[in-house]
């Protein structure tokens, strides 16, 4: 079963991800974890280039697009083959939200170039933590300041809170409005795709979001067999 994470900056997708393997593995699944862009040697360089270096909305799109080529061929699709849970932070619908939706970017164009470059794969269960963005950008202040790229964002920082955090990446650092794009994408899509994408809010506490998120794969992995344990 593949199930991705998806949602605005600061989400938790990280955390339940995490959170969600642990449980599945209690449960006797074998889950592999991973990330976009990243996941393989390849990606991981794109990774760095796309998420500091400034360039064309169509440049960026085609460098995320060219890593999870090689995400897909190399650890996506091999890890469904032999059975195993694949969880994965961030996938297609990130490339739409942030930039179809958030760049102005062709969407439909887009959404024909993720299947693409993902060889086709589509999540059979894709976890939308919903959030507002000035909450989510809040959460990625740390407590204290450090060196590191200035956080230019029209929000209230909190008592204490250093706007110049350590890193901070490009697509922390743009626009808010920016931001609400992207939020208002991936719920576009949601609307749009309601069997696939399940929308949790992610206001709540990190236990009842986790509890949530739990719930919903346990009735998905209700009709799929555990694969066997490896070794």
């Amino acid at each position: 079963m593949f199930i991705t994470f998806e949602g605005p900056e600061g989400c938790g997708k990280t955390t339940q991800s995490a959170l969600l393997a642990e449980s599945l593995r209690a449960a006797g699944r074998e889950v592999v974890t991973t990330r976009e862009p990243g996941g393989v040697a390849a990606a991981e360089e794109i990774r760095k280039l796309v998420l500091h270096g400034h360039m064309a909305p169509e440049t960026e799109a085609l460098l995320f697009l060219a890593a999870r080529a090689e995400h897909a061929r190399a650890v996506i699709r091999p890890t469904l083959e032999r059975g195993a849970v694949l969880l994965c932070d961030r996938f297609n619908d990130s490339t739409l939200a942030y930039q179809g939706y958030g760049l102005g970017l062709d969407v439909e164009r887009l959404r024909d170039l993720c299947d693409f470059a993902a060889d086709g794969l589509w999540p059979h269960l894709t976890l939308l933590l919903d959030l507002a963005p000035e909450v989510g950008l809040r959460r990625r202040l740390p407590d204290a300041g450090g060196p590191g790229e200035q956080l230019h964002l029209e929000i209230d920082l909190p008592a204490g809170a250093s706007a110049a955090p350590q890193g901070i990446n490009k697509m922390e650092n743009r626009a808010l409005e920016f931001h609400r794009r992207v939020r208002a994408g991936f719920r576009t899509e949601a609307e749009r795709y309601p069997e696939r994408i399940v929308v949790v809010d992610a206001s709540r506490s990190v236990k009842q979001v986790q509890q949530a998120i739990w719930k919903e794969v346990k009735k998905r992995l209700s009709d799929v067999p555990p694969s066997p344990r490896p070794g």
